[in-house]
């Protein structure tokens, strides 16, 4: 090996070193800044209590109890359509030109800004509804089901065909294949899919905006999605930049920084359980 060529492998090697230097560094200085300015003013009272312009007093109760709602009433719609959808297109469809087409479909919704879901969903959802939860939680389902749809399609894909095969020689039907044999080989990815998709929707502001609202009332378990509420995120819009309240907005942050962590965390963890279980 000639010398210049050990000098591009170690200005190569070098170079690497330092992106990924400057990755880690920037991810952990946003990490610790967000960190150490929001924990300090996370409180029992600010978790707890609902915003009072009386007594001037600070709560997100209301935005913690609208952010459970949504993400419920996401998760009990897009779940089923997703993988019912995957499960579609992977194992009976024939057409494998109108399947490439939709898959480019929902690659395609799944780049699309999410300030223009908000605006569809208003159209179309706010103007039905009214502004509330319920349309908020239809706007993500939009968004996040070529999401859940793509990943449950590629752990499908995952399934051995053997497995397939061994399943109809002992005489299983079709459905009782995908139910008892397919299905259980490809769990961990779906549920992978669901956790990210959770993650997702407590991160959106933009579409929400449009179609959930402001609103920071405590709401009761069945007339709250009917009626308009702020989430987390939308509660940390609103409290940094139309009130000021910065201490609010970073333990806000901070919140959710943490839940995020504990969501990928999950995930990881829920993969590597459902890996071993299917390597014993």
């Amino acid at each position: 090996m000639n010398k210049k060529r050990k000098l591009y492998i170690g200005l190569m090697r070098g170079a690497m070193i330092v992106c990924t230097a400057l990755t880690a560094a920037l991810v952990l200085f946003l990490m610790g800044y967000v960190l150490i300015n929001g924990i300090p003013n996370i409180t029992w009272e600010l978790l707890s209590t609902k915003p009072s312009y009386l007594t001037e007093r600070i709560g997100i109760l209301p935005d913690i109890l609208n952010t459970v709602h949504i993400v419920l009433a996401t998760l009990v719609i897009v779940l089923p359509l997703g993988v019912g959808a995957a499960i579609y297109l992977t194992e009976y469809a024939k057409n494998k030109r109108i399947v490439a087409i939709i898959e480019y479909a929902a690659e395609t919704l799944s780049g699309i800004p999410s300030i223009i879901y908000g605006l569809v969903g208003m159209l179309l959802f706010s103007n039905n509804f009214g502004t509330s939860l319920l349309a908020g939680a239809l706007t993500l389902v939009i968004m996040n089901l070529p999401t859940v749809m793509r990943t449950t399609q590629e752990s499908l894909k995952t399934v051995p065909q053997s497995y397939r095969e061994g399943a109809f020689g002992l005489g299983a039907g079709k459905w009782r294949v995908i139910r008892t044999v397919v299905l259980p080989g490809c769990v961990d990815g779906v549920i992978t899919g669901c956790i990210l998709s959770v993650g997702r929707i407590l991160g959106e502001s933009a579409a929400l905006l449009f179609t959930a609202g402001f609103a920071h009332a405590l709401n009761g378990i069945f007339t709250g999605l009917t009626s308009p509420g702020a989430t987390l995120t939308v509660a940390l819009y609103v409290y940094a930049k139309e009130e000021g309240e910065f201490g609010v907005a970073f333990a806000i942050a901070a919140i959710l920084m943490i839940l995020t962590l504990l969501i990928n965390l999950s995930a990881t963890l829920v993969g590597k359980y459902f890996a071993k279980r299917r390597n014993v």
